[in-house]
């Protein structure tokens, strides 16, 4: 492994609505990694959204330079799977972060995944809500039922030994990464959970970080009733198929 000082970050960031946050998870993300002291680039990767989100995201680039803020943006809505292939072919890391952009998850936490991948060379690191100081705020019941619910059967029936299957703020070095996507069926919601599945089948391994996950303050959420579904037909193929 080549050494901590060498190493490189690239924060894939997906997004579609989002004009209202994205300058303020960019401010975000350039206080911490600029005070973390890491190498890193930011590559926003919008899918056509139609209310000036890749606008911002120019003026952005402006701001904070084109060495900083890589732009690949795609026409329209084509997953989260697809989009993340898309940023890791501009990617110039050998890790890759991945995040929401919707400010659920605080870029505070990268520099405790950057540390927990050092203690154990871990192939992925993953924010958990459900150990330790972890945790969920400004989700009503039903959606913490939703979620817990969610987590629950699949920790029966796929027995991942990993407490937070459907979370999204992750660290995998890159070259996992990748490995991982061509392996993964799955799109949408689903998709983070198949993620760690296959990482235990190619014996990966898997350290977590407890977070906070705050639920988004400006937009709609992308969860809903059809992405659930999804999720459980999901969650029985792979138990059927690993």
């Amino acid at each position: 492994m080549s050494s901590s000082s060498s190493n490189k970050y690239s924060i894939l960031l997906p997004t579609y609505n989002e004009v209202q946050n994205l300058p303020i998870i960019i401010w975000l993300l350039v206080k911490h990694m600029n005070e973390s002291g890491h190498p890193y680039e930011i590559i926003i990767i919008d899918d056509g959204s139609p209310d000036g989100t890749l606008e911002a995201a120019e003026q952005l680039q402006k701001i904070y330079g084109s060495d900083k803020i890589l732009l690949r943006p795609r026409e329209k809505k084509l997953g989260l799977g697809t989009a993340y292939i898309h940023g890791i072919k501009h990617a110039t890391g050998n890790f890759i972060i991945i995040m929401d952009a919707d400010l659920s998850h605080h870029p505070k936490f990268i520099s405790e995944f950057i540390e927990k991948q050092k203690t154990g060379d871990y192939d992925v690191v993953t924010g958990t809500r459900y150990v330790g100081t972890g945790g969920v705020h400004g989700w009503d019941f039903k959606r913490k039922l939703v979620s817990r619910g969610a987590n629950l059967l699949t920790q029966i029936l796929l027995r991942p030994g990993v407490s937070d299957l459907t979370g999204s703020f992750r660290l995998y070095k890159k070259d996992v990464l990748e490995t991982l996507i061509k392996s993964c069926v799955s799109k949408g919601y689903v998709f983070q959970m198949e993620m760690i599945i296959r990482a235990r089948e190619k014996n990966y391994t898997i350290g977590e970080v407890p977070i906070t996950f705050v639920d988004r303050v400006y937009g709609e959420s992308k969860l809903g009733g059809s992405e659930i579904v999804q999720f459980a037909l999901a969650l029985l193929y792979m138990f059927a198929t690993t």
